[in-house]
């Protein structure tokens, strides 16, 4: 009879029989996870060689309208050193006041660290340590 029902599944004539020797091999389901989930476990990988390098921009501007430009620089995540040294103190003020008012709608800093100079950092970028005034120490 093997033979026969051979031939009649081969001329379709009959529907084929599963036999105890054949195996049926069910894959095992993976759990359904949450697409938020799935996102989380590819953020955990970071490449070091992927993070670009830090740049630290030197400005010395000559009056308050070239605070714009060095506030662009905080925009795009650029440290930056202001030399206000050139400018009148009115405008220094005014400038200082400015780019406060930039470092911290980014969450960034600034700080002091000389007679008119000062570093404004965005918020990936952190200043440690304090310099003192050292024109305060001579007199």
């Amino acid at each position: 009879m093997g033979v026969m029902n051979r031939i009649f599944n081969f001329l379709g004539l009959q529907e084929e029989v599963e036999t105890e020797r054949e195996q049926h091999y069910e894959t095992p389901e993976e759990p359904e996870r949450d697409p938020g989930e799935i996102r989380r476990v590819k953020n955990n990988v970071v490449s070091l060689h992927a993070q670009k390098t830090s740049k630290l921009v030197l400005c010395e501007p000559r009056n308050y309208e070239e605070t714009q430009d060095i506030a662009d620089h905080l925009r795009s995540r650029r440290a930056i050193l202001v030399n206000l040294q050139r400018v009148r103190p009115e405008q220094a003020m005014r400038i200082v006041d400015f780019l406060s008012g930039t470092v911290y709608a980014l969450n960034g800093a600034i700080s002091k660290v000389g007679p008119n100079i000062f570093v404004c950092t965005p918020d990936s970028v952190e200043i440690q340590g304090v310099i003192t005034d050292m024109m305060n120490d001579n007199t």
